[in-house]
């Protein structure tokens, strides 16, 4: 194939291979053509013209394939438009010339399609040029278009479509002949024709006048003829024309009005010709179509359906604006439509007829106008009901009887009153929130209105008013519980009417299956309501029969919608509900048989109508509250469902008794007892499957019915691929509702509300927007397949066989038309059966089994039905998958093998190949490997006989599918290449070559609106604007109805937001403000103005109302669509993830320095930090909309900005942040939240929002803060209100979530304002203070008392602390396990109810971990000397109940006679218990804060001495703590939690510690003997240590874990294990800190022990120290000392020097080996070796000298570790690092000044001559650097050290050691001006040291000077010149001698 791409075909390979691959090669070459000649050289085409020219019209006669001749066709037109135009007519010629030959065979038939694909082709590109030839063209095409076939006829219409379309006004001339020779070809019989000729004629009628001038009639008529017996690509493709011309007459295009005067026709004309479609249907006689409707005949259903999509063309063509201005008029005119007796002949008719109004406002008023619009379609809609009702009602009480077709308006009006209020539901319901003006608007009266049709006489009204109120409170969640109320309260006051019983319970229940929507859900109370009302009218229902139908009907329809509000309501009712079923059926068979014989019909219909809706509440019980299930609960369900399935076999004889007319109620008990079955286990009623199944078998093998009533599952059961031949794919179409009707099944597509009541409150189906049962025929078999499918695996073989064996005879016995609807239902019946199977994994059964159901499956085969045969395919590929045995899939198989090679006809070859595929589908793989070469053999040959064209399936797809396709296909390229796929869509915008695009005339926009360009018709190609594709889909997303596209929209802008945005940061900004501008209605957004630069500000908004109000005068037929709530939520999380990604790529996204210098690095650098008043200014848009998912959406929006730029430091104030100046921004978008009727969740996002603020410490000053703060007071006076006080509108929980959001809010607060005090106060005071006030702490009057935030706290504390400390408890019980639940108050907490406690329990999940920790630290400020009496002696007043929000539960004398150490003991156990129980498993998911939090709150607590006691007391809370963190370590890995848990563990140590002292103190006074004290502590005399007792073994084990996880070698398990690799890396800063703080912890220990118990854990504690002292004292470069070896040295000191060691004569030989064998270790580990890095010689050094100073000499002094300590010294007296000689010379000072002699004079005779000589060489090699100069100065003081600390008598032998030396330091004159600074600085050094010995020691001086003249000289001419030097600059005094230390400072000092 490669060699096919090339530019001139390449006719040798062509020659080389074989016939059959030819024409591939060819297509290959053509595809390669295609894409190439655009991008190719124009002088490189040129030259090969000719050449390329002869090629492709030597194809033409070649006879090539479809696909072939349009690539060709489409070729040849490119090369003429790119290259010479020279040769065009010559080739014209030929391709008319072929076109005008008389050759009819079929074998010539592809070469005049390719000439005629050819022709169309050069006109569509090149036009005009071609004009002067194209009379004859046209001629010659209209000339063949008589005479050909049907192929030839679309092809010819086609390429005139394309003439005109290339020709535009040029081709008037033909226009009438072109006109006169399609429009007889729109009733052709071949559907591909009709299609074609709609296409011309739309193209035509651009240009030709008289099409919607003097033609419109004869159109109509034609358009109406072509939609009888059409299919879908023709009802579309008609319906397009129809709509268009219908517009274009209503508004004709500019152009041609002017060059022509025209006759327009009016709107009313206009309606009045597409009505008569819609009403009367097809064929002609329109002159007198007036008389024609009164006749009866029923409307061609084609015909209606094609209209219906004609009227959303005709509409969508006139545009949206339009559509606003005539809405009032069109909707009366459709509504008229479906009043009209025409349109509802029957009831199944009246259903269609609604579904089509219905669909005709739906896609126009949903996608075309925009939400303001929207409200006022809303408020037309609403008149009209109200003016149907006015009539109606005047007819209902018209008693005279004067009104004699009233009875006929009111049916019809019924029908009006369906469209009507389902269109204003499903408006009200996009509208969401924002539709809050049509109910709050009172001369509006949408309520009233639509509570006034709940009266209406017919049922279907009232159902549609009851539906219509649903969506209303779903969308207004605030209105549920209103409406909830004032239902249940017209129900209590008009008892008496039917319809009101009716009406009003219909609307009830309909609310209570919307609250599962409605997330805050309605007060648990409603449920109480809601069964008193039932059991009320199922009790009075007996007492009136005018009455008792309705009654029992709502009785029941109320609790069955009752179950929908699931487990948590149900549970409180369900004995009563058990009791009521029992009650409904008669208790034993004696019962049964009695009731047979009474009763009249009318007591029988109430009866059945009863049971039926008891078992329909027993289904939905079943449905929703699984939970509740239990085997007794089962088992009493059981007893009426079996005496119903006894009554069954009664129903017949009752009716035989009582008349027919009980045939609906008996089928309504059917259907609920199917429907509830299907939901039980079958096990549970297995002992009536016979019966059972008699049933079910007779009801879909029609037994005793005399329609032929078809199942509507057969296409659910079927493969989704097979379904497609079953119009499955239609559901994939924008028609889907309309093009239903058209379906074969029984009332297909005629679903509605009033067929089944019940329907009203369940889930509707997704997809669906109103739900729509089918008819109750229907919906019976329906549900008998359903259950059949269910019960069949569970039945005997024999009883299988017997059935299928039934089943043949049932197919044999019926004939016709009723045979097939039986096979359909049987074979449905066999596939839920088989697939029954298939899912409970059994198997089909043994051979007679097999046997039967293949006979009874391979008949339809052959079927002419082609339902039936998919059913029949789909049937074998499902029995082959549940038998699955190879020989009996091979045999089937080989049937159709053999029946494909012999059949010739197409129904049997359809039937058989689709069985092939549909074993493949559910054998596949393995089982069918050797079948599949022959069945796509087979399936090639049946492809390419073209005897047979429907094997040929051709599936026409329709648009919506390719839009998702489309969207689809984006979506995956997104996900990858999002930056290339943005790309090319607007290259191609640019390039836009193509007709259709450019005759949607792009009209430059006004930039920014242009995101939003919505396409002139929803269809006609998609116009790219300079928002690129990404702007597109947001448009999209206002458009698309489809939830499967909009989500993938999302997806799709997702992945590009994703790769693009960073980036485009600027352009996706603009998107996201674009669409959320629309938001601000512009009132809003005056707040804005932040006071910067308020000019720019106002300029802005000014430019954002014009873009908004300019529009329309620009583009009249540009619908125009602001963006949807929906869009702009979508929008404004798109704002968040935005954020986000930016945070993750440069940090200079969220530096305002670092950004402006970027950017003037780099013009086109986009930083966020640059538009952040953008930021702010589209949250505040948002978080103030009408909508509420909008105000969440902002608000989060606005704590994401506020969290990310909350540290961003302003450059031009130093001192402040960015964020300072919007904060009246951020105060006027929190505001509104806090109103009255702020939804709860919205409250409590708003408050988390406010701790963020006020918690980020933007702003400094108090009263600033104050406004956001007032906002929280507020919020806690509604805490405070305690339970059930407010006027509830939602779930309890609700009230809950507000509350516990308010609490966790200041909690939050008060732990940063906690967080501030604490910096504020261990920084240094700069002012002293004035009084000593106890809790004044006034700095200096300039800065902001340090504790500013917390004087806002204050005030609330004592409410705070009390309602923090409930809500603790609150969650601390519900966190209890299941099993003690019984412990659990029995009215709820202080925050809950007991009935939502499900909820609720998620609410304190989130919020408890602030709240904690606020409480920690307020009792540990508070010392926990608080007792909560007084707080509430002060607030129980405020309380209207006693169980006001009090911590004690018990109220009154008990409750205060508490004490306050028990209350802190509780509150102890509370805090702990909390922490423990979280703790010991945190979920994976849980935030990592809550974690923190709760360790923090641990640490905090810890830091009291209540607590420590309290902890350490009882040992074994210290224990269980200690092991909880042990396994919180186990499962959380970030180190921030690691540092944490450390923090905790030594709290906990401390406070042992201090509790051991305390005790060891109070034994010491006592002064009782000293035994008693030393067994204190842990270990005792022993020094066992007991794990899970023992502190210190839970300490142990935790730091051990610690250790290891840091530091893995520590462990001999690791090191040993094979796969450890033994690399020593640095610690990361973190694991230092942490490896410290464990060091710290360890080093802690040995004080809680006893002196045996120290001998137990002091070998490990030691090995570890001096193994962490190894691995981590490294030497570094800048000589800093890690912080673990400060910490190992810290340890070493505190064990050497423990006390009770020394005096404990029982350890001292442990002791002493202890500490050699340590000093050993370390001694060992600081030697050099060749493979570790190198060892910190100082920090080893300073571990040995620290061995040296604390331990005594007769545990040290031994000789061998004297050497070895000594040898370490002179390694480092000679090392070549100055820094490491300073600090030795600094360690042996310590050492030498030992106060022990005995220790410290070995080291003086060893080490001091080795200092002495290092000290002299210094003359010769004098120091270059300050670390060098150091050394020195550090070795003289040792040597001033030995000579104090030597006697008199040796003192002139010492000073002639140490003044000769500092006398060679000294500089002559000549070399002192020319010396480094380091030198100078030794000669101050030296000199200074003579001038302060001299007197020191003034006769050994004088002796040392005076034995060597030539020193004194140099010292005197050294002092002279010093003195000269001082004189000179007497102003510059020198430091004194102290000061000239070095500038280097050493740290750590451990002396």
């Amino acid at each position: 194939m490669e060699l096919a791409h090339s530019l001139l075909l390449n006719e040798e390979a062509l020659a080389q291979i074989t016939e059959a691959k030819r024409p591939v090669f060819i297509f290959e070459w053509l595809r390669f053509l295609d894409k190439v000649l655009v991008a190719a050289n124009k002088t490189d085409v040129k030259e090969k013209q000719k050449k390329l020219v002869e090629q492709l019209t030597g194809l033409i006669s070649s006879s090539p394939g479809p696909p072939t001749r349009k690539l060709l066709a489409k070729n040849l037109a490119a090369l003429y438009s790119i290259g010479d135009t020279f040769t065009v007519f010559q080739t014209l010629d030929k391709c008319n010339d072929i076109i005008r030959n008389k050759d009819d065979t079929a074998a010539y038939l592809p070469t005049k399609l390719a000439a005629v694909a050819c022709v169309g082709a050069f006109y569509e590109k090149m036009g005009r040029m071609l004009g002067s030839a194209f009379p004859e063209t046209v001629n010659n095409l209209l000339k063949s278009l008589k005479s050909a076939e049907s192929q030839g006829r679309s092809e010819i219409l086609m390429s005139l479509q394309k003439v005109l379309s290339g020709l535009g006004g040029a081709a008037a001339s033909s226009h009438r002949d072109i006109y006169k020779n399609a429009r007889s070809l729109l009733t052709d019989r071949s559907m591909a024709v009709r299609c074609a000729v709609a296409k011309c004629l739309l193209e035509l009628q651009n240009e030709a006048v008289f099409m919607w001038t003097a033609e419109l009639e004869n159109i109509a008529t034609l358009c109406f003829k072509a939609l009888e017996n059409s299919n879908y690509g023709v009802r579309v493709a008609v319906s397009k024309l129809l709509g268009t011309v219908m517009a274009t007459a209503l508004m004709p295009k500019q152009a041609t009005v002017m060059r022509q005067n025209v006759k327009r026709a009016t709107f009313d004309e206009v309606l009045e010709l597409m009505a008569t479609g819609f009403l009367r249907g097809g064929s002609g006689f329109l002159k007198s179509g007036g008389e024609m409707l009164k006749v009866g005949g029923s409307v061609n259903r084609e015909v209606r359906v094609g209209v219906t999509q004609a009227y959303v063309v005709f509409v969508t063509t006139l545009g949206g604006q339009w559509l606003e201005r005539s809405f009032a008029t069109f909707l009366s005119h459709v509504l008229d439509l479906v009043s009209h007796p025409r349109a509802t002949q029957t009831h199944v008719e009246a259903v269609y007829s609604r579904r089509c109004v219905s669909f005709i406002l739906r896609a126009t008023v949903g996608s075309l106008l925009g939400e303001k619009a929207q409200i006022a379609a809303a408020k037309e809609i609403c008149q009209a009901i109200g003016k149907q009702m006015k009539a109606v009602e005047a007819v209902v009480n018209d008693t005279s009887g004067e009104n004699k077709s009233g009875a006929a308006d009111i049916a019809a009006s019924q029908h009006v009153m369906v469209c009507a209020l389902q269109e204003l539901g499903s408006l009200v319901q996009s509208l969401n929130a924002t539709a809050s003006p049509l109910i709050q608007e009172a001369s509006i009266g949408l309520l009233e209105i639509v509570t006034s049709v709940l009266l209406h006489p017919s049922m279907a009204a009232r159902l549609a008013a009851a539906w219509c109120l649903r969506c209303v409170a779903v969308a207004l969640p605030f209105q549920l519980t209103p409406f909830l109320d004032r239902c249940a309260e017209r129900l209590n006051n008009l008892k008496t009417s039917p319809e009101a019983v009716s009406g009003y319970s219909f609307a009830m229940a309909a609310l209570l299956g919307g609250v599962h929507q409605c997330p805050l859900g309605i007060p648990h109370a409603k449920g109480k309501m809601v069964v008193s009302i039932a059991e009320d009218l199922l009790r009075t229902a007996a007492q009136n029969s005018r009455l008792s139908l309705q009654r029992t009907q709502a009785g029941w329809l109320l609790l069955g919608a009752l179950m929908t509000l699931g487990p948590s309501v149900v549970r409180y009712h369900l004995p009563k509900m058990l009791l009521l079923w029992r009650n409904v059926f008669p208790r034993s068979l004696k019962e049964l048989e009695a009731e047979k014989a009474r009763g009249d019909s009318f007591t029988w219909q109430v009866t059945l109508e009863g049971r039926a809706g008891a078992l329909c509440a027993m289904r939905s019980f079943v449905a929703h509250c699984p939970e509740l299930l239990t085997e007794d609960v089962i088992r009493k369900l059981m007893t009426p469902i079996e005496c119903a399935m006894t009554m069954m076999s009664h129903i017949p004889s009752v009716m035989k008794a009582h008349g027919a007319h009980l045939k609906a109620s008996a089928a309504m008990v059917r259907l609920r007892l199917y429907d509830i079955l299907a939901l039980l286990p079958p096990k549970t009623y297995e002992g009536s499957f016979n019966a059972l199944l008699r049933e079910l078998v007779a009801e879909f093998t029609l037994t005793d019915n005399s329609a032929n009533t078809t199942t509507s599952l057969l296409r659910s059961l079927c493969h989704y691929d097979d379904s497609v031949l079953l119009g499955s794919w239609l559901q994939e179409t924008d028609h889907k509702s309309i093009e239903d009707q058209l379906q074969p099944n029984s009332a297909s597509g005629s679903g509605a509300l009033e067929h089944d009541p019940s329907s009203i409150y369940l889930r509707i189906p997704a997809g669906e927007a109103v739900p729509g049962p089918l008819p109750l025929g229907v919906s019976v078999i329906d549900a008998s397949v359903a259950l059949f499918g269910v019960v069949f695996p569970h039945v005997s073989y024999k009883h299988r066989l017997q059935m299928l064996d039934h089943f043949a005879e049932c197919v044999k016995q019926a004939k016709g038309v009723r045979q097939q609807a039986v096979q359909l239902n049987i074979f449905t019946a066999v596939l839920s059966a088989l697939k029954g199977l298939a899912e409970n994994k059994s198997t089909l059964g043994p051979e007679e089994v097999r046997k039967s159901a293949l006979t009874l499956v391979m008949g339809p085969l052959d079927n002419p039905n082609p339902i039936l045969r998919c059913a029949a395919g789909e049937a074998l590929g499902r029995m082959a998958q549940v038998v699955g045995e190879a020989t009996f899939i091979a045999r089937m198989a080989q049937y159709s093998f053999d029946k494909l090679k012999s059949a010739r006809d197409v129904v049997s070859r359809t039937g058989h190949s689709l069985a092939l595929g549909c074993l493949h589908r559910y054998v596949g793989g393995i089982g069918s490997g050797q079948h599949l070469k022959t069945s796509v053999s087979i399936l090639l040959a049946l492809a390419q006989d073209g005897t047979s064209p429907e094997v040929q399936v051709h599936l026409c797809s329709s648009h919506l599918l390719l839009r998702r396709a489309a969207v689809a296909c984006l979506r995956q390229l997104a996900q990858r290449e999002a930056a290339e796929v943005c790309e090319y869509a607007m290259s191609l915008a640019k390039n836009t070559g193509d007709k259709e695009s450019s005759s949607a005339n792009v009209s430059p926009f006004a930039p920014g609106v242009s995101s939003r360009t919505d396409i002139h018709c929803r269809h006609q190609g998609v116009n790219i604007t300079e928002t690129g594709l990404e702007g597109l889909l947001f448009g999209m997303l206002d458009r698309e109805t489809d939830r499967k596209l909009c989500s993938d929209i999302h997806d799709t802008l997702g992945h590009m937001l994703s790769s693009l945005a960073v980036e485009k940061l600027s352009h996706w900004l603009m998107l996201c403000k674009d669409v959320l501008a629309a938001s601000s209605d512009m009132s809003t957004a005056t707040l804005l103005s932040s006071g910067k630069d308020e000019e720019a500000e106002k300029k802005d908004e000014m430019d954002d109302d014009t873009m908004f109000t300019t529009l329309g005068e620009e583009d009249k037929s540009k619908p125009f669509v602001a963006p949807r709530w929906a869009t702009r939520v979508f929008a404004a999380d798109c704002l968040c993830r935005i954020i986000n990604l930016c945070e993750n790529a440069d940090q200079a996204h969220f530096d305002l320095a670092l950004a402006r210098s970027a950017k003037l690095r780099n013009p086109t650098n986009d930083l966020l930090v640059l538009h952040l008043s953008d930021l702010i200014r589209m949250a505040f848009m948002a978080a103030t909309d009408h909508s509420n998912q909008l105000r969440m959406a902002g608000l989060q929006a606005l704590e994401d900005i506020i969290k990310k730029f909350a540290s961003v430091p302003e450059p031009e104030f130093p001192g402040h942040v960015i964020l300072e100046q919007y904060q009246a921004n951020v105060g006027a978008a929190l505001r509104p939240a806090f109103s009255q009727d702020t939804p709860s969740d919205i409250i409590a996002k708003a408050c988390q929002v406010c701790s963020t603020w006020i918690g980020s410490g933007v702003v400094s000053d108090l009263n600033d803060l104050r406004r956001v703060h007032n906002l929280l007071v507020s919020s806690l006076d509604k805490v405070q209100a305690g339970k059930g006080s407010s006027s509830q509108l939602y779930r309890e929980s609700a009230t809950t979530m507000e509350k516990l959001a308010v609490l966790k809010a200041w909690a939050e607060v008060y732990v940063v304002a906690m967080n501030i005090k604490k910096e504020a106060e261990s920084k240094p005071k700069r002012a002293i203070k004035n009084t000593d006030d106890d809790d004044d702490d006034c700095g200096t009057i300039d800065e902001l008392p340090p504790d500013s935030l917390i004087t806002l706290v204050q005030p609330e504390l004592p409410t705070l602390s009390r309602l923090w400390l409930a809500a603790l408890k609150d969650y601390a019980l519900l966190t209890l396990p299941a099993e003690f639940s019984s412990q659990l108050p029995p009215d709820g907490g202080a925050f809950y109810t007991p009935e939502t406690i499900d909820t609720a329990r998620l609410h304190y999940r989130n919020s408890w971990a602030p709240i904690l920790h606020a409480v920690a630290l307020w009792l540990n400020s508070t010392g926990f000397t608080c007792s909560e009496s007084t707080e509430a002696a002060a607030i129980s007043g405020l309380q209207k109940r006693s169980t006001s929000v009090n911590l004690n539960q018990a109220s009154g004398a008990v409750g205060s006679a508490k004490s306050l150490p028990e209350i802190n003991k509780d509150r102890m156990h509370l805090i702990l218990g909390v922490s423990i129980q979280f703790l010991c498993s945190p979920r994976p998911e849980e935030p990592i804060e809550h974690v923190t939090a709760c360790l923090q709150a641990l640490h905090t607590l810890l830091d009291s001495p209540y607590a420590r006691v309290h902890i350490a007391e009882d040992q074994l809370i210290g224990v269980e703590l200690l092991s909880v963190l042990h396994r919180l370590l186990l499962t959380w890995n970030p180190s921030s939690v690691q540092l944490l848990v450390t923090g905790v563990v030594q709290q906990i140590v401390r406070a042992a510690q201090d509790y051991l002292q305390e005790k060891r103190n109070t034994l010491n006074e006592d002064d009782m003997e000293k035994e008693a004290c030393t067994v204190l502590g842990e270990g005792g005399d022993s020094g066992g240590l007991i794990p899970g007792k023992s502190l210190v073994f839970a300490t142990m084990e935790l730091l051990m874990f610690i250790l290891v996880r840091h530091m893995p070698h520590l462990s001999t398990k690791v090191s040993d294990s094979p796969s450890h690799i033994a690399t020593k890396t640095r610690l990361s800063e973190e694991s230092a800190r942490l490896v410290a703080a464990t060091v710290t912890i360890l080093s802690d220990l040995p004080s809680l022990c006893s002196p045996a118990g120290c001998m137990t854990i002091l070998p490990t504690i030691l090995f570890l120290i001096a193994r962490i002292l190894k691995d981590t004292a490294i030497k570094s470069a800048d000589n800093q000392v890690p912080p673990p070896v400060s910490a190992a040295l810290q340890g070493i000191k505190s064990i050497v020097t423990l006390s009770m060691a020394k005096t404990e004569a029982g350890v001292q030989k442990q002791w002493t080996a202890l500490i050699r064998s340590t000093l050993a270790c370390i001694l060992e580990y600081s030697q050099p070796e060749d493979s570790v890095p190198t060892p910190d010689e100082v920090s080893m050094l300073t571990a040995i000298a620290l061995f040296l100073w604390s331990a005594s000499n007769e545990i040290i002094g031994v000789q061998s570790l004297q050497n070895g300590c000594m040898n370490r010294f002179k390694n480092a007296l000679n090392s070549c690092d100055p820094w490491v000689q300073a600090k030795c010379y600094q360690l042996l000072l310590s050492v030498f000044q030992h106060s022990n002699r005995a220790l410290s004079t070995p080291y003086i005779h060893s080490l001091a001559p080795i200092v002495v000589e290092k000290l002299k060489a210094v003359e010769r090699n004098r120091p270059a650097s300050n670390i060098e100069l150091l050394a020195v100065q550090e070795g003289i003081k040792v040597l001033e050290t030995l000579v104090a600390l030597g006697e008199e008598q040796n003192r002139v032998q010492l000073l002639a050691l140490l003044v000769p030396t500092l006398i060679s330091y000294l500089l002559d004159e000549n070399s002192f001006a020319s010396a480094s600074s380091a030198s100078k600085d030794l000669h101050e050094f030296a000199l200074q040291n003579l001038m302060h010995i001299g007197p020191l020691y003034p006769h050994a001086f004088k002796t040392v000077m005076g034995a060597a003249p030539e020193l004194k000289v140099r010292l005197e001419t050294a002092v002279r010149a010093s003195q000269a030097s001082k004189a000179k600059a007497a102003a510059r005094q020198p430091a004194p001698a102290i000061h000239s230390a070095p500038t280097i400072k050493l740290k750590t000092s451990f002396f």
